[in-house]
């Protein structure tokens, strides 16, 4: 292989490393947007869970129920 198909091979693989990277990149910033709409509703969730348990006068030291 002379030089200037070595070279040539080197920029394609670099071109498509180039294409990969900027794909996982969309990917992994998808992934945390997700991530972060997660963790905003799992804060709704315990949130809404700890008024519930105000309302109905539910302890969390509370023994459970015999039948448990």
């Amino acid at each position: 292989m002379d030089m200037e198909s070595r070279i040539i091979e080197l920029e394609s693989r670099l071109a498509f490393q180039d294409d990969t990277i900027a794909a996982l990149n969309d990917v992994v910033v998808e992934q945390q947007r997700a991530i972060e709409r997660l963790q905003l509703q799992v804060a709704v969730l315990a949130r809404r869970q700890e008024e519930m348990a105000g309302q109905f006068g539910i302890a969390e030291d509370e023994a459970p129920p015999p039948h448990y």
